[in-house]
């Protein structure tokens, strides 16, 4: 049922988004240029990989030394913008065709936190990743790590096709106004960068 109600809903989206993607698509090309689709693998079912989808938003502007300068110094007004009202994310209904992402579930961190999570955590893998999920509709980026991953466990556990609408009717709702897009002086989210559990916690 869930399956289905994605591919149902993921095509009355592109539907009904289908002008404002090909707006973007060429706002970005001219004034970003190509690529115009940001690609990075990062980790499915299980923690298999596959390529995710998104509108880029920074620039490609790097330091003398080669590497890319950081998040705020590459983000650009269109971007900020995008990143406001989600425009950004809409790639990712392809993701969905493709049975890569689900609408809801936790969303798909990065590659190289798979080895920091302790096992606790890393049961967050243990249902697609969504586009939105229960961590995004409760703090979104404005909570810690440790209570996101605490908030996606809590899903893969409770998870329900009435669970699944709740969120994605609260994600309208932060998407408007426009709440938790951004940690407090930080363009992106800061890197999670591992955390060992308590003694006696049971975890790890």
């Amino acid at each position: 049922m869930k399956r289905s109600f994605d591919v149902l809903m993921t095509l009355l989206a592109l539907l009904i988004f289908f002008p404002i993607i090909v707006t973007v698509f060429f706002l970005i090309k001219i004034k970003l240029g190509s690529p115009v689709i940001f690609k990075q693998v990062r980790p499915g079912l299980n923690g298999k990989p596959f390529l995710l989808y998104k509108f880029r938003t920074m620039n490609e502007k790097k330091d003398r030394f080669g590497k890319f300068l950081p998040d705020d110094k590459r983000m650009t007004p269109l971007g900020t913008f995008l990143r406001k009202f989600s425009l950004d994310e809409l790639p990712q209904l392809f993701n969905v065709l493709r049975g890569e992402l689900s609408l809801v579930g936790p969303r798909p961190l990065l590659m190289e936190y798979l080895p920091l999570y302790t096992r606790e955590q890393f049961r967050r893998h243990e249902t697609l990743p969504g586009i939105t999920g229960w961590a995004q509709v409760n703090g979104r980026n404005l909570i810690s790590w440790e209570e996101k991953f605490d908030l996606d466990v809590w899903y893969v556990e409770n998870r329900s096709f009435l669970l699944d609408l709740k969120i994605l009717y609260l994600t309208v709702l932060k998407v408007v106004k426009k709440e938790g897009i951004n940690q407090p002086g930080s363009a992106t989210i800061r890197p999670f960068t591992g955390r060992k559990p308590k003694a006696g916690s049971g975890l790890g």
